[in-house]
C-alpha cells in the first residue's frame, strides 16, 4: 500500500507496539504514532485516514490510561463517525461495555456485550489456533477457510450483537474472536505475529 493516506497507531503506554508498526511499514503504509487526543476527536482535521488501536495487558489499567489522557472519547468520537478503525487484543476487548477481569470498570461500550475469564484450566491460550471467518468479511478476504493466527489471552469477548461477529475461535468454547460492523474492525489474535496470514489481513483492511 502507497499513497498519502496516514494510518494512526494510538500508543496509550502499552508495550509491544513495534511489531504492529514495522508489519504496516512492511505493507508499505504511511504509518505514525498519534501524538494527542486532539488530532481523533476533530475528525474533518485530522490528519490520519485509519486508526489502530493495538496492545495486550489488563482491561481495567488499559481503560484508566484511555480515560485519564482522553483517547476514550477520542475513540468514541473516531468510531460513532465511521471512520476507519482496527483494534487488536486488548484493543478488541475494550470495545465491549465490561470485563470479568476488572469489574466494575466501563468498556467504551461500542460493541455490546462482555469480556469473560475462559472456564478452563490452561490459561490463558498461548500459541498457534485456527479462525472460522464468517462469508463475506472483508477482513478475512482471500484467506483460508480456517486461517491460524497467533493468539495469548486469558479473557474472551461474549458479543451481544451477532451480526457484529466477524469470526470465532474454539478454545474450552466457541468465542467471538474477530468483530466487523462498518468501518469498525478488531480481532483478539496478532495479526502482526501471525506471518503471511496476519500480513494479509493487514492488507486488506488497509485497502477496505
Amino acid at each position: 500500500m502507497s499513497g498519502t493516506a496516514l494510518i494512526g497507531v494510538l500508543d496509550y503506554g502499552a508495550g509491544n507496539l513495534g511489531s504492529v508498526m514495522n508489519a504496516l511499514e512492511r505493507l508499505g503504509a504511511n504509518v505514525r504514532f498519534v501524538a494527542a487526543p486532539g488530532e481523533l476527536a476533530s475528525c474533518e482535521n485530522t490528519p490520519y485516514t485509519k486508526l489502530l488501536l493495538p496492545g495486550n495487558g489488563h482491561f481495567g489499567t488499559t481503560m484508566e490510561s484511555l480515560e485519564k489522557s482522553g483517547y476514550a472519547e477520542a475513540l468514541r468520537l473516531w468510531i460513532n463517525r465511521g471512520r476507519p478503525f482496527l483494534g487488536i487484543c486488548i484493543g478488541l476487548q475494550v470495545l465491549f461495555e465490561g470485563s470479568e477481569e476488572a469489574p466494575g470498570v466501563k468498556g467504551l461500550g461500542l460493541v455490546p456485550g462482555t469480556v469473560k475469564r475462559f472456564p478452563g484450566r490452561k490459561v490463558p491460550q498461548i500459541g498457534w489456533n485456527n479462525t472460522v471467518a464468517r462469508p463475506g468479511s472483508r477482513l478475512f478476504r482471500g484467506l483460508p477457510e480456517k486461517p491460524f493466527f497467533y493468539y495469548i489471552h486469558s479473557y474472551y469477548a461474549e458479543s451481544g450483537e451477532s451480526g457484529a461477529v466477524a469470526a470465532t475461535a474454539d478454545y474450552y468454547l466457541e468465542y467471538c474472536s474477530a468483530v466487523e460492523r462498518g468501518n469498525l474492525a478488531a480481532v483478539q489474535f496478532h495479526p502482526e505475529k501471525s506471518g503471511a496470514a496476519g500480513l494479509r489481513l493487514l492488507e486488506n483492511w488497509l485497502g477496505a
